[in-house]
């Protein structure tokens, strides 16, 4: 699978600290968001989310994190461009794992990573 794939090489990339902490961190492929998710807040076309945790809270709070990518949403974005969905999950992926190390969302733009 593509997005699998993909972020597989993105932690491949990363620097070996942070490539193991992130390689423990859940990933889940959904199509889109649940219902759930929507009745929460969520935008329905919205491309990836992190929940739980940040890492410095993780002993604190109760919810474990993750990271959630939205394929279908991503693939719309991509315009059904297979190397554009490639870069949108690697960018995706980077923006929710910033997350889940404390960046919020100035940060991540910082980063080039919106």
């Amino acid at each position: 699978m593509l997005a699998t794939n993909e972020i597989e090489a993105t932690l491949e990339e990363l620097p070996k600290p942070l490539r193991e902490r992130a390689a423990k961190l859940p990933v889940t492929l959904e199509r889109v968001p649940n219902a759930d998710l929507q009745v929460d807040g969520i935008a329905p076309d919205i491309l990836g989310l992190f929940t739980g945790a940040e890492f410095v809270d993780e002993e604190t709070i109760p919810m474990p994190p993750q990271i959630i990518l939205f394929l279908e949403n991503i693939w719309e974005f991509a315009e059904s461009d297979e190397e554009t969905f490639c870069d949108e999950v690697r960018t995706t992926f980077l923006h929710e794992l910033g997350h889940y190390l404390g960046l919020d969302e100035d940060g991540l733009i910082q980063r080039g990573l919106e």
